[in-house]
């Protein structure tokens, strides 16, 4: 190939102009040939052939048309040959390649003329091919989300495709929370999208159909994801919703209805979900990520297919799905009506469907993180461009700059310490007929405390428990006298008067009486926290065993305190009651169903 004729745009493969970059893991988008070389190189290359210009555009496709232009840009023509690179000292990102350039000849023959060998690729080092892929491989919470995410920041010009939602305080402002993170991913059943007429409630607002808390761990070795079962009996509180005129309207809460209806109904929004679910479980949703069933159809066709296993053969009428036995892969409408059936599995209950969507999850979390998913930059832009396109978020995360940070911490968590669970449920003993379900009455407080007190459902390697295992070691050492305890209590959870009734226990049960009460936090506080300084760490055990405090939740300074100076507790939301331990229990209730994200599972 003539070395001049590189810069026609008619030569560039779009996929083509994402080049990896080697000094910072990082794939970036060149839209021009001297992008990445020198300023030397590229007024070289112009010099040379200053006559060549390129003129690249790109448009991502959404049903077949385009929807994006990037507009013309210049380019050199020519790059700088490898020989004058290595002697300017500089790693240089590289620039786009063409088709062409494959086909061999010309600059191939050229090498081998002028160096005997041709130039031979140089492996990126361990360091860099890790964190490039630990920076695309984000797992959402719907890990499909939030790899798409990873990807869609390196297209800023999809920075409009998300919608947002304004919730008010029902989540977090900023990305990232001192301490774990969670996640609320909801799938509503609002039909949207060509061929989606069989689906849902015809003129529904669509429903929380598909509920999944995902927790990720402080230390990000870890996740757990909740699945909450749409057909639940549960109070839904009162929740504020902002209106399009930019009021504030409170919707009344509703006891004793569907988990479901926390959505849609009443002109509820995902901040009412979130508030349902902290109502539930005493977590407090940080974001939410939502789709719809167009979506699911639109992910799962970007991604190249889901692999899924069935135990024996599924014929559907109702979804029209029909898989054989064994392993098949899905995309686009057959893999919305496996999510969607419940006749094909188990009891044909919710919560058999559950289990599937687990599954399905589970594998499409092995197909983000694999290289062919992750090297592939035709399958990360198509992704992208169904990912943005089909998410609705938060504000907290609602433009390409959170959302990248969001994806780079989900995408820490490795995928076998990614923990697949069901709210444990009995069924409803007020009903005749079994329709719906309520909490388990020992399992599920269980499990909501393990999660509150950040413990994992997986055994983490030691390598990875290694800043957990420093952290646990603070609770253990001698321990102070209770009369020589000295603390100032603060509230910063959701209780009223907890700072008051917390020291009036330790005074009076514990013996502890040199506490104070200092009211409330200057801001409320997820987590329970002691703060104290080294020559304090006797008093710190003391109070920490007293109340059942967690390692998390020890916080020691740097610089020794005064005699007199008091340690500071601050209860947070995870603080039920004076007396009742702020920690979980060490494993999770017997009889708990579990699934990993790493292995594959056949549906029965």
């Amino acid at each position: 190939m003539d070395a001049q004729s590189r810069g026609r745009a008619d030569d560039i493969d779009p996929a083509d102009q994402w080049v990896l970059n080697p000094q910072t893991g990082h794939y970036e988008l060149r839209l021009d040939h001297s992008a990445g070389e020198s300023p030397v190189a590229a007024r070289t290359a112009t010099g040379a052939d200053s006559g060549h210009r390129g003129d690249t555009r790109i448009g991502s496709q959404r049903d077949g048309s385009a929807s994006g232009d990037a507009g013309p840009r210049e380019g050199s023509g020519r790059r700088e040959e490898s020989g004058s690179r290595e002697e300017s000292g500089r790693r240089e990102v590289p620039g786009q390649r063409s088709r062409r350039a494959s086909q061999g000849g010309g600059r191939g023959a050229d090498a081998s003329a002028a160096g005997g060998a041709g130039r031979r690729k140089r492996k990126a080092p361990k360091a860099r091919r890790k964190k490039a892929l630990m920076w695309t491989g984000g797992v959402t919470a719907f890990v499909v989300v939030a790899a798409g995410v990873g990807a869609y920041v390196l297209y800023e010009r999809f920075n409009g495709n998300i919608s947002t939602i304004d919730i008010g305080d029902a989540g977090n402002k900023d990305v990232l929370s001192e301490g774990p993170m969670n996640i609320l991913i909801i799938g509503t059943d609002k039909r949207t999208g060509k061929g989606n007429e069989g689906y849902g409630d015809k003129g529904s607002e669509g429903h929380a159909d598909t509920n999944i808390l995902f927790h990720v761990s402080e230390d990000r070795t870890n996740a757990t994801a909740l699945s909450i079962p749409r057909d639940l009996m549960t109070d839904i509180p009162d929740c504020e919703t902002k209106q399009p005129d930019g009021s504030t309207k409170t919707i009344p809460g509703t006891p004793g209805v569907r988990f479901n209806v926390s959505l849609g109904q009443e002109g509820r929004n995902p901040g009412c979900t979130m508030q349902t679910v902290e109502a539930i479980t005493g977590i407090k949703p940080d974001h939410f990520m939502m789709v719809d069933f167009n979506a699911v159809k639109e992910l799962t066709t970007a991604v190249g297919g889901v692999k899924v296993c069935m135990a024996k053969p599924v014929d559907d009428p109702k979804s029209h799905l029909k898989l054989p036995a064994g392993e098949s892969v899905v995309a686009g409408e057959d893999a919305l009506a496996l999510l969607r059936t419940r006749h094909s599995f188990g009891n044909e209950s919710d919560l058999d469907r559950i289990k599937v969507q687990q599954q399905f999850l589970g594998s499409m979390i092995r197909e983000m993180k694999s290289s062919d998913t992750l090297t592939n930059p035709t399958k990360l832009f198509k992704l992208a461009d169904a990912a943005t396109n089909a998410l609705t978020v938060d504000q907290g995360i609602g433009s390409a700059k959170k959302l990248m940070t969001l994806a780079q911490e989900i995408g820490k968590v490795d995928t076998k310490n990614i923990t697949f669970v069901t709210l444990p449920v009995i069924d409803n003993p007020a009903e005749a007929v079994r329709a719906t379900v309520v909490p388990h009455p020992t399992q599920a407080e269980q499990l909501f405390a393990m999660m509150r007190s950040d413990t994992s459902l997986t055994e983490v390697k030691q390598k990875e428990k290694a800043a957990k295992s420093a952290q646990a070691a603070l609770l253990k050492g001698p321990k102070a006298a209770p009369a020589d305890v000295r603390v100032d209590v603060l509230n910063g959870g959701e209780i009223a008067g907890a700072a008051g009734a917390t020291v009036t226990w330790l005074q009076n049960q514990q013996g502890v009486l040199k506490s104070t009460n200092k009211a409330n936090a200057p801001e409320k506080a997820g987590k329970t926290t002691l703060e104290y300084a080294p020559n304090q760490a006797d008093q710190a055990r003391a109070l920490a065993e007293m109340m059942g405090l967690p390692a998390a939740a020890m916080k020691p300074g740097t610089a020794d305190a005064g005699e007199l100076e008091a340690m500071v507790l601050t209860l947070g939301a995870d603080f039920k009651g004076a007396g009742i331990p702020i920690t979980g229990p060490a494993k999770a209730p017997e009889g708990i169903e579990k699934a990993s994200a790493d292995k594959a599972v056949c549906a029965k």
